[in-house]
């Protein structure tokens, strides 16, 4: 059994007519929480604190974000959310129908560390010309063309990561997801990385 979801700490964000609502982010993982947090410290700065706030599911649970969300709004009539979700293996159930102020957002993409996998970004964490050298090996061995998206969405990329995965093995070493997410540039994310960040509330 999953452990229960802690409450809410939800930040206020900016509603038509300079009204504040309460906003909570739902998430799969402490990894998806943190390289949101990184992409919006980078990016998005005045977003931060409804990413540092997220509410972990424990795995793709959108009922459970649904009846925590339902509980929120007993008390805040006025919350917003946002639940963020791996698109897995594309066999998932579909999220449930839900209180149109929850927004559910699933990735075109297998798992959030897909977008972790652009060449320049592993580039600039590697040490030394060695390891660029290694990384393009694994970039011709394991990776699609950035192009094609259907592939990307088959792609295993957790694994591909992973800290004994094919990645680490290649190098010599781990990259961890943080230092990727941070070598990413704006203009190198991804349009889904853009699409959730954009449906983040600043604090009012």
């Amino acid at each position: 059994m999953p452990p229960p979801i802690r409450p809410a700490r939800a930040e206020a964000g900016a509603l038509p007519g300079g009204q504040a609502s309460p906003f909570v982010l739902y998430v799969e993982g402490p990894r998806d929480r943190d390289l949101l947090r990184i992409w919006c410290q980078r990016h998005q700065p005045g977003s931060v604190e409804s990413v540092r706030s997220a509410v972990i599911l424990g795995g793709r649970q959108p009922l459970r974000a649904l009846q925590h969300f339902e509980g929120l709004r007993a008390t805040e009539p006025d919350a917003r959310g946002l639940c963020v979700l791996d698109r897995d293996h594309g066999g998932e159930p579909a999220p449930p129908p839900a209180d149109p102020a929850l927004e559910f957002f699933t990735w075109s993409r297998r798992h959030i560390e897909s977008y972790l996998l652009v060449p320049h970004a592993l580039h600039r964490v590697a040490r030394e010309k060695k390891e660029r050298f290694r990384i393009d090996r694994f970039v011709r061995e394991f990776l699609p063309k950035q192009s094609d998206e259907e592939a990307w969405r088959r792609l295993d990329a957790k694994r591909l990561i992973e800290r004994d995965g094919p990645l680490a093995r290649e190098v010599g070493r781990p990259l961890p997801a943080a230092a990727i997410a941070r070598a990413l540039r704006g203009d190198e994310l991804h349009e889904d990385i853009a699409a959730v960040l954009g449906r983040l509330h600043p604090p009012a």
